[in-house]
């Protein structure tokens, strides 16, 4: 399509794909950006098959999300082939690793900055104005380890766990019943994964829990760590023997934008010119990119085309929407940019 490549490997095998079609200068720059990494395919019958039948696409990516990197391809080729010129440039980012960490589009951010930016996740061709973020957390509670015999001796740690155990649930049904967001809901946390103890006959030394806490926009790391950290300085100031740490070991921010942002308006507009009517305003509940690209200090906003399946035994996309989306884009890049 003639766009300046350039790709990029932070990580072996974590190659991110950059495409820019300059502009002529002086308007605002815009990226399309896209995951074009999937997960496993376990239990598909037709993973690669991209078989079409009724409209759909199926197979794995079909919906999360290489439908979207085509629908931005599409838009941009559609913008060459038109011959329109924009003020601003407009880059299609086809990232790495958004299933797993991100480093692709966090690469992305450290190599190329645009003014604005519509993350093409998967929203049935309606405005994702917020989604939520998460935390993972471990705590260790910690016990004296001893002969099963000697309970003179032994601090049992997965106990003690117990005791932590019953007041995170507390903490839990607490979270469901806090005042929702208006988007994306109420705040929520699940006990992952738990591992304490070393033999049947030994009192444990360690106990580890392993939390996933969804944040809402407005919450914080702080905050969410130190209502854990509240039930931890509770239990041990009723036991002694209560001993425990709250250690956060991964974080991604929620995300929300103002339906007034240029490049919300943009796109709205250009959605009901080729819907012919106002799209709809929704969020989201999966973390996606936008917040990377949002903290890194780019106006995100995220729409993409319908679909169901994602990290499913059946995906699929709805090629109509693709369609769609790439009319939607190719008219919000022309709003933007200028």
């Amino acid at each position: 399509m003639g766009l300046e490549v350039r790709t990029l490997e932070p990580e072996p095998g974590r190659i991110s794909v950059l495409g820019t079609l300059r502009g002529t200068g002086g308007g605002k720059s815009l990226m399309l950006n896209a995951h074009y990494d999937t997960v496993g395919v376990e239990g598909m019958e037709e993973a690669f098959s991209a078989a079409v039948r009724d409209g759909k696409m199926y197979g794995r990516g079909a919906y999360d999300m290489k439908g979207s990197l085509a629908a931005q391809m599409a838009a941009v080729k559609a913008l060459v082939d038109a011959g329109v010129k924009t003020r601003g440039d407009v880059v299609v980012a086809a990232v790495a690793d958004e299933e797993y960490g991100s480093i692709g589009t966090a690469d992305v951010i450290r190599n190329i900055r645009t003014d604005g930016a519509i993350v093409t996740e998967p929203t049935a061709v309606q405005i994702c104005l917020a989604h939520k973020g998460y935390l993972w957390i471990e705590v260790e509670t910690k016990g004296r380890a001893a002969h099963g015999s000697r309970f003179e001796l032994g601090i049992d740690a997965n106990m003690r766990m117990g005791w932590f155990l019953a007041e995170l649930d507390k903490l839990e049904r607490d979270l469901r019943a806090r005042p929702p967001h208006p988007l994306v809901g109420p705040p929520s946390l699940h006990a992952a994964m738990m591992q304490g103890g070393d033999g049947l006959s030994t009192y444990a030394a360690s106990s580890k829990l392993q939390i996933e806490r969804r944040t809402v926009p407005g919450e914080t790391e702080a905050q969410a760590v130190s209502e854990l950290q509240q039930i931890v300085d509770r239990l041990a100031a009723r036991d002694s023997s209560f001993k425990a740490t709250v250690r956060p070991f991964f974080v991604r921010d929620p995300f929300e934008v103002s339906r007034e942002a240029p490049v919300v308006r943009a796109l709205a507009r250009a959605a009901a010119k080729v819907l012919g009517r106002t799209p709809n305003y929704i969020g989201d509940t999966p973390w996606m990119d936008a917040a990377l690209l949002k903290a890194a200090g780019v106006e995100t906003v995220v729409m993409g085309p319908g679909g169901g399946g994602a990290h499913a035994a059946v995906e699929w996309v709805e090629l109509e929407s693709v369609a769609q989306m790439a009319a939607i884009l190719m008219e919000a890049a022309t709003d933007y940019c200028g």
